[in-house]
């Protein structure tokens, strides 16, 4: 190989630059020391967590999910802020609540709704707000890829891609195998 000619990982154009691949390679990185040293302690993730591309990430995440639309007990959807506040209004009023401690989540709303089976029995939902929505969401995009440096590869309970067709694929080929 040329002296001059650059390694692969400057090559651009690969990986769109954005919040979305901001937030993949603080992921990476978290994921990368917590499987080096597995007792490491982490002394300053809030500052990922108040990161604006880890609040936008998470917003979109939020946003694109089934109960977007749902309100919480302020009466906000994702949709209000989108079309009246503006997401980076609402997001930087987060970020700013959330660094100087100020940010309190509010009460959870609670509705009944039928429980699966047709019983007729009612079970409790909670409904957040969106802003409580969003910092869990980006709580969870820092926190996940610690916790799954730990996760034994059997564990499948609430896990990224590990899922119970995941385990019964792995159990069937495993079974089948003798």
């Amino acid at each position: 190989m040329p002296q001059d000619a650059p390694p692969n990982g400057s090559a651009r154009g690969l990986v769109p630059e954005g919040p979305w691949s901001r937030v993949a390679g603080m992921q990476a990185k978290l994921h990368r020391w917590a499987v080096a040293d597995p007792g490491r302690r982490f002394d300053d993730l809030f500052n990922f967590v108040y990161d604006p591309a880890t609040l936008l990430v998470a917003f979109e995440r939020v946003a694109t999910n089934q109960g977007a639309n749902t309100p919480g007990v302020d009466g906000i959807t994702a949709a209000w802020v989108e079309e009246t506040m503006g997401v980076p209004g609402f997001l930087d009023d987060l970020r700013a609540a959330l660094k100087d401690g100020s940010f309190r989540p509010l009460p959870v709303r609670e509705r009944k709704i039928p429980k699966p089976g047709g019983s007729g029995k009612l079970r409790k939902l909670g409904i957040p707000c969106i802003a409580d929505r969003v910092v869990q969401a980006a709580l969870k995009l820092v926190l996940e890829p610690i916790f799954e440096a730990d996760s034994l590869p059997c564990s499948y309970g609430f896990r990224v891609r590990r899922d119970k067709p995941a385990w019964r694929r792995r159990w069937k080929s495993s079974t089948l195998k003798g």
